[in-house]
């Protein structure tokens, strides 16, 4: 027998499969998918089974060192998953295996001293651990002197260790080691025989908890020694809601709209059909309670689901949500969690413990079999879409799975892409729509104010009179407010009013954006910081100033102008810690903050009762940016942060501010309208030939010489010229809209396509010669295959 393994060198030379021999002590445990310690070249790595062949190799091979699991970390439908990735996605099948897994069981390498033999002396063998292995990086010098002469003799090696980089957690316990009855009677005080009757009634208990319960170290002790109970190590579920106390949640009784929603999907459960549902269904209109019903019906048939949603900030309320009516059942997968916690409900799905994952755009490789639903909510947002290599987007992932396991995928939005919704009107995706609230209160009413107006009144605040009368006014009836601005930081940027400078990053072309807490600029691009201009280094004038206005800005204006104010702030500066999303929404659902200001991340999936007025301070921070999706983005956020208006009894009201009153983005949100929004952006996409009516592609180019860059952007235009067809569009090269990062030159060429069938061959093309010139002298070229930004 011998195996065919994936190495882990994220390499492209070495992108293929390897033979290797399986030891005969190996051949009856051995599984596909496994991790394996394979020798490749001088060292020892870790490697995936992708294939086991019966029968002898052409040629001598190599032998599998040790495996790394009992049970394989890789399913066959993962395996055949990476492998479909590979050759569509232009990637690595190792960086596709490792968006796959957690971290915690990709591979850790350490320099290692191993022994390998008994007889030497008992001074040389106190430097090994029980498994005879040593750190090299933990030996003095005089203790690499006293292994020395074994090292020559061969007694001890020089080896590389691996491990994974995080291990199950145990904790110590006792258990019962005999019968009770005769345990009882050796024993004399009744908090011995309290002890050994609570062991006998759980079976196993942790130290920890008897520690809890008043039973001293003693007491244990004591009984262990008679031989009664004995100490034994059992693992520790890492459960990062195991504090937390869910109130079971019934089915709730739905509405005629969701009904017919609900029985479609069932529909396509029983027959086992991989229809993909577009649900159309307005902010508050019980989306949710259609995939509860949906999932419990699948759980029912035995089977399991899949729930996506966007990022963390909406799984808090999400997740109660699901642990409500499901439990146990349910496994939460997103980057909030520890490794550790991630490892562990990981695990919970790879044994069928758990049957429903929330989490996340990395959570769809969750290791589900028998698959029956798929759910993407809020399918529009961009964050399915993985930023860096390997880029891929979940909702294509959740496609491919739902073919492979014969179940439908719930696509589901009250703003849907522009591309799902164009699908639907074809008929690729099937469309359920919902156009009344679950409550039937209704939609909150939505007030544009013309900031121009208000600054020719005289008015040069950051807040409009309509929307500082309407703040006041929530503040003193105690319910609550949402206020949005898209921009974190103190100030936007520093401005010298005599000479014009502004402070830029050196290694970006980007300006500085001024935080008042740390009292710096920083760049959002490349890190670098530096303390804040007090007198421009151009002029020597003192009149530098911050322009814009961020987050933390606003926060400040707003203790000044409204009296009784009390704010919580949602961004990326006050929510980098581990649980700060969770612990800031409990804060304001427990009535501890009447305002609630924050980035996108406070837009969607709120479900707070109380509050009746949303104020969006700057509708066009998105409108001007440099991207054909900015309307569509702008309406989409304008509409989803004006849902978490009026969501109960208590009316809603929605004001945006905007210098840009008559966009036909702001027009249609203010109006609510969905279909009137599609109609007329879809002409301008027409136009501009770009999707749904066609496909794109953005390869973006960088090196630290721009001639470099110019000279190869000639040579990645003629390849492309060469291999497409006239019916297609290359566009550029260009410089990128940011010309500049972290010292990287950048410029991109846009594909535009309807039907290539050369250009997989070209872009892979590419992208080895490429990779080749990387490794020589770091010329980087990235391929973005339907990019979701052209940033």
């Amino acid at each position: 027998m011998y195996a065919k393994v994936v190495v882990d060198v994220n390499a492209k030379r070495v992108d293929k499969l390897f033979d290797y021999a399986v030891p005969g002590e190996l051949e009856a445990v051995i599984a596909v998918g496994m991790r394996v310690v394979v020798p490749f070249g001088p060292r020892k790595i870790q490697g995936y089974i992708i294939e086991l062949v019966t029968g002898e190799s052409a040629k001598p091979l190599k032998a599998i060192h040790c495996i790394q699991d009992v049970t394989p970390e890789l399913n066959a439908e993962l395996i055949e998953l990476s492998a479909w990735m590979q050759e569509t996605h232009i990637a690595k099948r190792i960086a596709v295996l490792d968006v796959m897994l957690p971290n915690a069981v990709k591979g850790k390498y350490q320099k290692v001293y191993r022994l390998m033999a008994d007889d030497i002396p008992n001074e040389v063998k106190q430097l090994f651990n029980k498994q005879g292995i040593r750190k090299i990086g933990d030996c003095a010098l005089e203790e690499v002197m006293t292994l020395e002469p074994f090292i020559a003799t061969g007694q001890v090696i020089e080896d590389i260790d691996v491990s994974q980089q995080q291990r199950i957690k145990m904790q110590k316990a006792v258990t019962l080691s005999g019968d009770i009855d005769r345990a009882l009677a050796m024993l004399r005080t009744d908090k011995q025989k309290s002890l050994v009757e609570l062991v006998a009634d759980r079976r196993t208990i942790t130290l920890k908890e008897l520690k809890e319960m008043d039973y001293s170290a003693a007491v244990i002790n004591g009984v262990v020694s008679k031989g009664i109970l004995k100490k034994i190590e059992i693992e520790e579920t890492r459960d990062p809601y195991k504090d937390r106390v869910f109130f079971a949640d019934d089915r709730k009784v739905l509405r005629p709209e969701q009904e017919a929603a609900y029985h479609a999907i069932k529909a396509a459960v029983d027959a086992e059909r991989n229809d993909v549902f577009l649900l159309h269904g307005i902010t508050g209109s019980g989306k949710t309670e259609v995939y509860l019903q949906a999932i419990s019906d699948v759980l029912d048939k035995g089977m399991t689901a899949l729930m996506l949603v966007p990022e963390i900030a909406l799984t808090p309320q999400m997740v109660e949500r699901f642990k409500a009516r499901f439990g146990d059942e349910v496994a939460v997968l997103h980057s909030g969690l520890s490794a550790g916690e991630r490892y562990d409900e990981w695990r919970k799905i790879r044994s069928g413990e758990a049957r429903v994952s929330v989490g996340a755009r990395s959570s769809i490789f969750a290791p589900f079999t028998n698959l029956g639903l798929i759910i993407i909510d809020e399918e529009h947002e961009a964050s399915y879409k993985q930023a860096d290599y390997p880029r891929y987007h979940a909702r294509d992932i959740a496609q491919w799975r739902a073919a492979y396991n014969h179940c439908p995928v719930i696509l589901g939005s009250a703003t849907p892409s522009l591309e799902s919704y164009a699908r639907a009107e074809k008929g690729v995706y099937t469309l359920l729509t919902i156009k009344e609230r679950a409550n039937q209160f209704p939609v909150p009413s939505v007030e544009v104010i013309n900031m121009r107006d208000e600054l020719a009144a005289g008015n040069r605040s950051m807040f409009s009179e309509t929307l500082t009368a309407a703040i006041n006014d929530r503040i003193q009836k105690g319910e609550q407010i949402v206020l949005f601005l898209n921009r974190r930081g103190h100030a936007q940027f520093m401005l010298c009013r005599d000479c014009g400078y502004v402070p830029q990053c050196p290694n970006c072309d980007i300006s500085l954006t001024y935080h008042k807490v740390t009292d710096d600029l920083k760049c959002h691009y490349c890190g670098y910081k530096e303390p804040k201009v007090l007198t421009c280094p151009n002029c020597d004038s003192d009149h530098i100033r911050e322009m814009g206005v961020g987050t933390q800005k606003v926060e400040e204006l707003i203790y000044q102008h409204f009296d009784g104010a009390k704010v919580i702030r949602m961004d990326n500066d006050t929510t980098s810690r581990k649980g700060a999303h969770e612990r800031l929404l409990t804060q304001f659902k427990n009535g501890e903050a009447n305002i609630l200001l924050g980035t996108q991340m406070i837009a969607k999936g709120l479900d707070f009762p109380n509050i009746t007025l949303v104020g969006v301070l700057n509708a066009d921070t998105m409108l001007n940016l440099p991207d054909f999706r900015s309307a569509e983005r702008t309406y989409q956020l304008l509409t989803q942060v004006a849902g978490r208006a009026g969501r109960a009894e208590k009316e809603g009201h929605v004001i945006i501010q905007t210098y840009n009153p008559d966009h036909y983005a702001i027009e249609h949100a203010k109006n609510n309208d969905f279909s009137g929004f599609y109609t007329q952006e879809m002409q301008f996409r027409k136009v501009g030939k770009y999707p749904p009516y066609f496909y794109l592609v953005n390869l973006v180019f960088s090196h630290s010489e721009m001639k470099r860059v110019l000279l190869e952007s000639r040579h990645i235009h003629d390849v492309l010229l060469q291999h497409l067809t006239p019916g297609s569009f290359v566009l550029g090269p260009a410089p990128c809209a940011i010309g500049r990062i972290n010292n990287q030159y950048r410029f991109q060429i846009i594909i535009k396509f309807k039907a290539e069938p050369e250009l997989l061959k070209a872009l892979t093309y590419l992208d080895d010669y490429y990779y080749e010139q990387f490794v020589k002298d770091k010329f980087s070229l990235s391929i973005d295959i339907n990019p979701q930004t052209m940033m």
